[in-house]
């Protein structure tokens, strides 16, 4: 009976020993940053599209798709140059596909620099470029990043 007992503590021990060193430890954050361009136009409603490259600390890297879309007080035509966007600390680059939503102020007549950060969950993306074009108003909006 006794053995029977310690054979049952150590079967019930390496039980648990296989199920700690079994369990998947989180993946460490990632850096990713984005390069894009875009163009559009507003009246009223505002759409852009655009194409970009998000590249990983981790080595990932993806072609995308930039399709931004809101409405609001806004009128003007313009485009994003040397855009630029940093995700806030992710795990791979599928987690930054996806819809961001915004909300925006900006002024520019010719030539103007436009700022933004937008949010997906428990992901941000904060968004900077040089513009051309002229734009004057606040919108309210919603950036979607897909694989191109």
């Amino acid at each position: 009976m006794r053995k029977l007992k310690v054979t049952a503590l150590l079967a019930g021990a390496a039980m648990l020993t296989a199920a700690a060193t079994g369990q998947a430890q989180a993946p460490a954050s990632v850096e990713c940053v984005m390069s894009f361009s875009m163009k559009g136009w507003s009246a009223f409603y505002k759409t852009s599209s655009g194409t970009g490259t998000i590249k990983c600390s981790n080595g990932e890297s993806a072609s995308v798709k930039l399709s931004a879309k809101g409405g609001g007080l806004t009128v003007g035509k313009s485009s994003i140059e040397d855009g630029r966007g940093e995700f806030s600390d992710v795990h791979s680059v599928e987690e930054v596909l996806g819809t961001y939503v915004s909300a925006e102020a900006h002024a520019g007549a010719v030539k103007s620099a436009k700022a933004q950060v937008m949010t997906k969950g428990e992901v941000s993306l904060a968004l900077s470029g040089k513009g051309r074009g002229w734009d004057l108003g606040v919108a309210f909006g919603k950036l979607t990043i897909s694989r191109q």
